[in-house]
């Protein structure tokens, strides 16, 4: 147990704080999958949820699911806020980019240059919405582009259209009315038509509201966009639910499933007995696990509310 905490003491103070936005970490070991710390601020009458929520680099749909009691337009003075700033790392390899599309979430694990601890960086992103998808699986950066021009793609203009709203010029010139933002990295994938890119709607970042591209926070993509090499590996995945070890203890963060995948999830509790079971069958094979049992009243309410926090569920048994 005391190792536990010492293991969670240390994690909590890897964070870069010289700013306000802690978006820079030291990489955990491969046996630790979680990093990142959870505090809480008060808010003020001046400020939105999403106020809050840009500035520690969170998203909206994180900071609404972090905070179900908080008004998000108008919290109340001093309201305390959780700042969901703790993350369990996705199950795949720890390299280049990971876009976790049910997270709204990404992670770059920048290659360390000698004698540097590996780190890890992550910011909110949003992504696109139900009918205009954001591929799944392996890509990499092929292009980057500072104050770039876009040219609408005819998808775009006829939606639209539909809508009533006018189209936009054949060439979106760069500028403050340019929805790209001023940074826009350009994927393999599609034939080079998707990007992630700045935003001049800040707020739908930590949400579905692209046509399929990747939108950051202006002043995210900036800082990314001079760390992320042509040639970086890119894994767009979809995972709702993460299970991870610190120590020998395990938890679990669950997302809402996207809604196109909701049919997928409809045992969404089958789904994560299955990824818990898994885990501990793998680490037990490892020889690294104590004999230890999994809280049930905390993983239904886990389970319940899919807050994405990450929350520990097992408990000694001995």
């Amino acid at each position: 147990m005391v190792r536990i905490f010492l293991l969670i003491f240390a994690l909590s103070n890897v964070a870069t704080f010289q700013a306000v936005r802690a978006e820079t970490w030291v990489l955990p070991p491969s046996d630790i999958d979680i990093f990142g710390q959870m505090t809480t601020t008060a808010a003020n009458r001046e400020e939105t949820l999403l106020d809050i929520a840009r500035r520690y680099d969170i998203g909206q749909i994180e900071i609404l699911l972090a905070n179900p009691d908080v008004d998000r337009w108008l919290p109340a003075d001093g309201a305390e806020v959780l700042l969901p700033n703790r993350y369990i790392i996705p199950q795949v390899e720890r390299k280049g980019l990971i876009l976790n599309l049910a997270e709204m979430r990404l992670y770059f694990f920048p290659q360390p240059k000698k004698g540097e601890k590996p780190i890890v960086i992550t910011h909110p992103v949003g992504i696109g919405r139900m009918d205009w998808d954001t591929p799944l699986g392996m890509s990499k950066i092929i292009e980057k582009k500072k104050d770039p021009t876009w040219t609408p793609p005819q998808s775009i203009q006829d939606d639209r259209i539909a809508n009533g709203e006018p189209p936009y010029p054949d060439v979106v010139p760069a500028g403050p009315d340019n929805p790209l933002g001023r940074h826009a990295l350009r994927l393999s994938v599609g034939s080079g038509s998707y990007l992630i890119h700045g935003t001049i709607k800040p707020f739908g970042v930590g949400m579905r509201v692209s046509s399929g591209c990747i939108r950051m926070y202006p002043e995210d993509i900036e800082i990314l966009f001079d760390k992320v090499p042509i040639g970086t590996p890119v894994h767009i995945i979809n995972q709702p639910i993460k299970v991870g070890w610190l120590g020998d203890s395990l938890f679990v963060e669950l997302h809402p499933p996207l809604e196109e995948d909701e049919e997928n999830y409809t045992d969404y509790t089958k789904l994560v007995t299955t990824a818990i079971n898994d885990s501990l069958a793998h680490e037990t094979r490892k020889g690294t696990v104590d004999t230890i049992s999994i809280n049930e009243m905390v993983l239904t309410k886990a389970i319940l509310e899919k807050n994405g926090i990450p929350t520990l569920i097992t408990q000694s048994s001995n």
